[in-house]
């Protein structure tokens, strides 16, 4: 009998429970490790939720058509239009990353870096992942030149890359590929014959809603699939519902068979309360549109202010310009945290911020980095408040780093940073004036 695949506990939810444990036993820390947003429920979708809590039929494997009409109008008005007929619902974007990979079958090209899950579930399913590495500051899609290498040694050496999975906004980085270098990618995927699964959980949550993410579906709309969610744009995370679009072209038809019958036999139907409540949000009213806009500036003003630290230091974030992620570089000071603590690289430094300092972040190696790479993961989403009226402070407020919880984590983040580097620490976020 084989021997099971390996893999390890997602390095993000692993980092939270440890740094949970710690709390409890009362030490002073700050998560920065995961992605969850720390923001309070939309009270008309908590509304519809406790509406539909009678809704306890398995329903369509494909999710119910109120949802799926919802989702396909969502995506119509961002100029992707589909049938709601090629829309499948499931319990989470991650499960249906999981569940498209088993559909498409063959080896996985990832991006370096990369979300912590793609390359684990790739081993999952039995494939090869296959790492090809970013363009500077093109976060979430491979190199597209360096794809065709990639692809073209992987096949001469036995292996089937059939699909590469990108991320548009960017995880772990912040950053958004540029409009050539999607259309670049989706050339290279059609030269290749490769299906494009592209993440675009973050896709609501760029700053400047003037330069939105362009999706791969633009370029290539044969042969992409486009995920996303209600985790990242309504904290939603507990909610476990997502959404994949499926091309309307031949490929895609039968992926979509292949996929509905995937999950017919791992999660039969998404939650149907859930579903009823995802159904509004999808359609996008009012409310919803405002709650979004102001977790996006929240997003944009305290992971500005925290990049602000990190720079202050002499580290080199990347030009974060959507989410609530930091990829800082310590490449500029390696010298000097080997000599002051012994740190030559991401583990090193991960580690000496949890256990010295009580600040999660994770290392670039959990994104496929290697080892020496002197880069981490910060969030800055846990900062907003400890409570559902801290949180909502925090959305409404003019300036978020007025508010006493959010400038003790920012000007948290720069003390850390100041002793770990050795240098001044950066003045104080401004108190509110009384």
């Amino acid at each position: 009998m084989p021997e099971p695949a390996p893999v390890s506990m997602s390095a993000t939810l692993a980092a939270d429970e440890a740094l949970a444990r710690r709390r409890r036993a009362g030490e002073r820390v700050l998560p920065m490790a995961s992605g969850e947003i720390g923001l309070p429920v939309l009270a008309t979708l908590r509304d519809r939720l406790a509406a539909a809590a009678g809704e306890n039929a398995y329903g369509s494997v494909a999710g119910s058509p109120a949802l799926r009409t919802a989702v396909a109008g969502y995506w119509e008005r961002r100029g992707l239009g589909i049938d709601p007929e090629l829309v499948v619902a499931g319990p989470g974007s991650k499960a249906l990353l999981f569940g498209l990979l088993l559909a498409i079958g063959g080896d996985v090209v990832v991006p370096v870096p990369s979300w912590v899950s793609y390359a684990a579930q790739a081993r999952l399913v039995g494939a090869c992942p296959l790492p090809v590495p970013i363009l500077p500051g093109q976060g979430g899609v491979p190199d597209p030149d360096r794809l065709r290498e990639a692809v073209a040694d992987a096949r001469a050496a036995g292996l089937n890359p059939r699909s590469v999975v990108v991320t548009v906004p960017d995880n772990p980085t912040g950053t958004v590929a540029s409009d050539a270098t999607v259309r670049r990618l989706a050339d290279a995927a059609r030269a290749l014959d490769l299906v494009i699964v592209s993440d675009e959980i973050y896709r609501d949550l760029v700053y400047d809603t003037s330069r939105p993410a362009v999706s791969p579906a633009a370029h290539a709309p044969e042969r992409t699939v486009v995920t996303t969610g209600l985790t990242k744009n309504l904290a939603l995370g507990g909610w476990r519902t997502g959404v994949a679009r499926l091309p309307d072209s031949d490929l895609g038809h039968a992926l979509h068979t292949r996929l509905v019958a995937v999950a017919s036999q791992i999660w039969s139907s998404p939650p149907a309360p859930v579903q009823s409540a995802a159904a509004y949000a999808f359609g996008e009213p009012a409310e919803v549109t405002a709650h979004i806009a102001a977790s996006r500036r929240l997003h944009g003003t305290v992971v500005r202010a925290v990049a602000g630290r990190f720079t202050a230091v002499g580290a080199q974030p990347a030009p974060v310009v959507a989410t609530c992620y930091l990829y800082p570089d310590f490449e500029p000071l390696r010298d000097r945290l080997a000599r002051r603590h012994g740190v030559r690289g991401g583990d090193d430094l991960a580690r000496l911020l949890s256990e010295r300092y009580g600040v999660g972040v994770l290392p670039a190696s959990a994104f496929g980095e290697p080892g020496r790479a002197l880069r981490i993961r910060a969030a800055t989403s846990s900062f907003y408040g400890d409570s559902d009226e801290r949180r909502r402070a925090a959305l409404t407020a003019p300036d978020p780093l007025a508010l006493p919880w959010i400038r003790e984590a920012v000007d948290r983040v720069g003390e850390v940073l100041a002793d770990l580097t050795g240098a001044d620490a950066p003045a104080p976020a401004a108190a509110p004036r009384s």
